[in-house]
């Protein structure tokens, strides 16, 4: 059921007299005269049946109902300029803050940026690793790219990629140090982006849980786990979005043919007030139309030489 507002002009003028405490500044603010703002705001009064000013001395002072009502009014005209100015900030010119897990930062939208950059040069970008799902509230950023269930709230999110996930290693370690069935992997160091539990996954898919490696490594996120793999360190898991540029470069190959779908995916987030900006609108087309333009897909990314059959029911619960 909708809720009847009070008139919206005599509220502006009971805003702009309570602020000022005084019937001449309100006026001149507003551009109308004396007795058109404190017509307003005997309508509003009459409107509502209470007492909203009263006379201090020179100056007016708001009653307990006044007082009460302000706040409300204060904050809706405020986030009403502000959106009015998010949406008519121009398309191509402005800052734009981006807020980015960071092995899909690094590893992925870094390497592809360049062409919004040459599409949009009036547009100055500002990158922050995070997946920090209080950053979609963080009035200095723009646009979220998060790693997760998609549950967050009082939010404008679209799901952006899912993703596989599989081991991936140097070509000189597994030359060095081969790998020729999963059982190899004693041998070998594991390399964790987050708490084990990716890793369990494969391994169970693969019917191998109880393989002990010869160490464990837990980075900070995926993207330290996937260039500790690059420099050799040990065998990480990679994903079908942020590895691919890697197995297509020959900087990490893919030992065997069996991948898990990852639970959580990529979604793109922003506060529902900041979506209708033509600045936010034309980065979130862009990277839409980007993901649709990437030839690695989870199929063609895993063509290791070792097959292994995946057990039934399993996915991946990764954390990014």
């Amino acid at each position: 059921m909708s809720r009847r507002l009070p008139p919206l002009n005599p509220l502006r003028a009971f805003e702009a007299t309570a602020r000022h405490g005084s019937l001449t500044k309100a006026a001149g603010e507003l551009n109308v005269t004396h007795g058109a703002v404190s017509h307003q705001i005997r309508a509003l009064e009459a409107t509502l049946k209470v007492k909203l000013l009263e006379r201090a001395g020179a100056r007016l002072k708001l009653t307990p109902q006044g007082a009460e009502l302000l706040p409300a009014v204060s904050g809706a005209f405020e986030s009403i300029a502000a959106a009015t100015e998010r949406m008519t900030r121009p398309t191509s010119s402005g800052k734009l803050a981006i807020s980015c897990v960071p092995a899909l930062l690094s590893l992925w939208l870094i390497p592809r940026v360049g062409s919004f950059m040459g599409q949009y040069p009036g547009i100055s970008l500002t990158f922050n690793a995070s997946n920090d799902p209080s950053d979609i509230h963080d009035g200095d950023v723009d646009i979220c790219l998060l790693y997760g269930d998609g549950s967050w709230t009082d939010c404008w999110l679209k799901k952006w990629s899912g993703i596989e996930l599989f081991p991936v290693v140097s070509p000189t370690l597994i030359n060095n140090r081969p790998i020729r069935s999963v059982r190899d992997l004693t041998d070998h160091v594991l390399l964790y982006g987050d708490d084990g539990h990716e890793w369990q996954t494969w391994l169970s898919a693969a019917d191998a849980l109880d393989v002990k490696p010869l160490q464990r490594h837990r980075m900070a996120d995926a993207r330290l786990a996937t260039e500790a793999a690059i420099h050799g360190h040990g065998v990480a898991l990679g994903d079908s979005v942020t590895a691919s540029a890697m197995l297509a470069k020959g900087q990490l190959v893919t030992p065997f043919n069996l991948s898990v779908p990852a639970v959580d995916a990529f979604y793109a987030v922003c506060r529902n007030e900041v979506r209708s900006a033509p600045i936010v609108q034309v980065f979130i087309d862009w990277l839409f139309a980007q993901r649709e333009e990437l030839s690695a897909r989870p199929d063609q990314a895993v063509t290791g030489q070792i097959s292994i059959r995946k057990r039934r029911g399993t996915r991946a619960t990764a954390a990014g």
